[in-house]
């Protein structure tokens, strides 16, 4: 019999067995009566049997006492975790956070690397039994427990606790490379506001002998060494690398680069200090702003020139291409960094959430429209190419000599530039990058922040602006190395070695404790709970065996042949190699670190020591207006 949690129904008799209410708190325990802390809002462990504590399925914690529940009873609602105003607040938070740079400018380039079309069969493949499944998996975790990417894993395993303090890391890793790409993308912005867009001509101070404008009407001859004025501008006015000769003498600090990265974090800082409601209303602008100017910049590209050349070059695959097996480990990394899960932003978004809305379906709606945004990304990065290739009367997968983000900045600066209504173009373009990376920054700055309140709620629960504020002075500080002359190839080493490797680690092992210490049955009971219907077979054998198995291969691949770095003209030394390894295992090392501590530190038996230590320590507690239960 259902019976909501909020009537009044007598429970002055609680026998063995039943469930009791008493203040406002709902205990239920199999085998004794139990008694409730009275207490204005939380529940406190009784210092009776604390080794039979009751794991609540429902999400408030247990404590027994042999003391019967007699009486009149006053109800009263635990106190509130802070929630989304709406649940489109929620989506598009997500949305916002899935969709970023990457899909822009990531997703294009290795399609574009790995033979176009056929990359988009071991994409949707990984897509399907790889990265969704994480997705969801993250969703309901962080809904159903209601914490952080740290203190969750008390509620979990928590020998696995070093998880949380090695996704911290990998954020502030993140934080102190993402946003200067987001800088050099609003000096591009600042440097559209003119007539003609400083990047069209070869006459600027900073432009060279070898810069080559063949878009002007004379004819001109393209050379080996030929560079095009975007790039002159890219390279030698905005990154100024010809001013450092490597990661070993990286130069200066930019001062234009460093005051659109400290607007930035300002803008940053503003809109996440008071929390999910704040953030929740800034996404409205970030993360719909983007899907305009995508629209505009497709129709315009399929309106040039041979548009269709790299249409075609997109679509049509390259069956060769699906022999290799990079191919397949660049399209299940694709699909992980897209997504998300590892980050620790889906269990802290998820936290806000009332406990019974259908994470089912919020993990299939985001994550598709993450996948086919990525898709039409696509049609709006190839068809410029085509339209490049056309104009210099190459072959398309000529047009582009860098990747990452030069695609963007050079190759489609320069298409942009050389359009009528350029300037325009330019300002929506450059300004949809900004909003992109906006609340991706929001995001992964939310997983840190949520998951250290959450852990430390004694010291940092009432002082979140502050603790904002410091955590983005630090970003700022820990970014300075990205803004010198030499900041590109930080930049580039950060993103090849501080994230790859060791958010692939985190998921890996993230999704072995939830499936096999904490139980696939008893995390598909919490999703029943949640939702009213358990998971089927399919997310069953997903999170138990194919979604590990393919994180393993790809970490695997990735550390068998770790990547041979080259940007501009400069080839990274072996002695980098090593600086990113240990760069990568300055953030995972946190897991056995806390595992080793985990077992001294707890009494007992080695035997005593290992099962207290991968047994859940709490329950969860919900509001009371958020649940009815089933009483037995």
């Amino acid at each position: 019999e259902t019976e909501p949690l909020t009537s009044k129904k007598d429970v002055s008799d609680c026998s063995k067995g039943e469930d009791c209410k008493e203040n406002g708190l709902l205990v239920r325990t199999p085998k004794s009566a139990l008694r409730l802390v009275e207490d204005g809002n939380k529940v406190h462990p009784s210092q009776g049997d604390k080794g039979e504590a009751a794991q609540i399925s429902n999400g408030y914690s247990g404590v027994q006492s042999s003391v019967p529940c007699n009486g009149e009873q006053q109800l009263m609602e635990l106190e509130d975790r802070e929630t989304w105003s709406k649940k489109i607040d929620f989506l598009l938070s997500v949305i916002g956070y899935a969709v970023d740079l990457g899909n822009v400018w990531r997703f294009p380039y290795i399609c574009y690397q790995n033979g176009g079309g056929a990359f988009l069969i071991p994409y949707t493949i990984m897509a399907i039994f790889g990265g969704i499944p994480l997705f969801y998996m993250e969703l309901a975790l962080g809904q159903y427990h209601r914490n952080g990417c740290i203190s969750i894993w008390r509620k979990i395993c928590p020998i696995f606790k070093g998880i949380g303090f090695a996704i911290c890391i990998i954020d502030l890793y993140v934080a102190s490379y993402y946003n200067t790409i987001m800088a050099w993308a609003f000096y591009y912005l600042i440097s559209s506001f003119t007539a003609e867009l400083p990047w069209t001509s070869c006459t600027n101070p900073w432009n060279t002998g070898n810069c080559t404008n063949y878009f002007s009407k004379d004819n001109v001859s393209w050379s080996l060494h030929s560079t095009s004025p975007a790039e002159e501008f890219y390279t030698r006015q905005v990154l100024q690398v010809h001013r450092s000769n490597g990661l070993d003498d990286l130069g200066g600090i930019s001062w234009q680069l460093t005051l659109c990265l400290l607007l930035i974090f300002t803008i940053v800082y503003f809109s996440i200090w008071k929390g999910v409601k704040t953030s929740g209303k800034v996404v409205w602008v970030t993360a719909t702003f983007p899907y305009i100017i995508l629209f505009i910049l497709l129709v315009r590209g399929a309106t040039l020139p041979g548009a269709w050349r790299g249409v075609l070059y997109y679509l049509k695959p390259d069956w060769q291409k699906l022999l290799a097996t990079e191919v397949w480990v660049d399209a299940a990394a694709q699909i992980f960094f897209s997504l998300g899960p590892g980050f620790g932003v889906l269990l802290a978004y998820a936290s806000y959430n009332k406990f019974h809305n259908n994470c089912y379906q919020d993990a299939l709606v985001t994550s598709t429209v993450n996948c086919l945004t990525s898709f039409v990304s696509g049609f709006v990065i190839f068809t410029v190419l085509g339209y490049m290739a056309e104009m210099r009367n190459e072959d398309v997968s000529e047009v582009a000599k860098d990747t990452g983000p030069s695609l963007l900045f050079i190759t489609y600066a320069e298409a942009i530039a050389n359009m009528p209504a350029s300037t325009f173009f330019a300002i929506i373009f450059f300004l949809m990058l900004l909003t992109l990376g906006l609340d991706s920054t929001f995001a992964g700055l939310e997983g840190v922040i949520t998951g250290v309140l959450d852990e430390f709620p004694h010291v940092w629960g009432k002082r979140r602006e502050l603790f904002v504020l410091g955590l983005t002075i630090v970003c700022f500080l820990g970014s300075l190395a990205t803004l010198t002359f030499g900041g590109a190839y930080v930049v580039k080493l950060f993103e090849e070695y501080a994230t790859g490797p060791a958010v692939l680690t985190v998921v890996f092992l993230e999704a072995v404790a939830v499936s096999w210490f904490y139980g696939i049955t008893q995390f598909c009971n919490d999703v029943k709970e949640m939702l009213g219907s358990a998971p089927g077979w399919y997310w069953r054998v997903c999170w138990v065996a194919i979604s590990p198995l393919f994180l393993l291969f790809v970490t695997c691949s990735f550390l068998s042949h770790p990547p041979e770095l080259r940007l501009f003209d400069y080839d990274y030394p072996y002695w980098t190699t090593v600086v990113g390894y240990c760069i990568g295992t300055s953030s995972i090392i946190f897991i056995p670190i806390y595992m080793v501590y985990r077992l001294v530190v707890t009494p007992g038996t080695l035997k005593e020591r290992i099962l207290k230590s991968i047994t859940p320590e709490t329950a969860t507690e919900i509001p009371f207006g958020d649940i009815r239960m089933n009483a037995v």
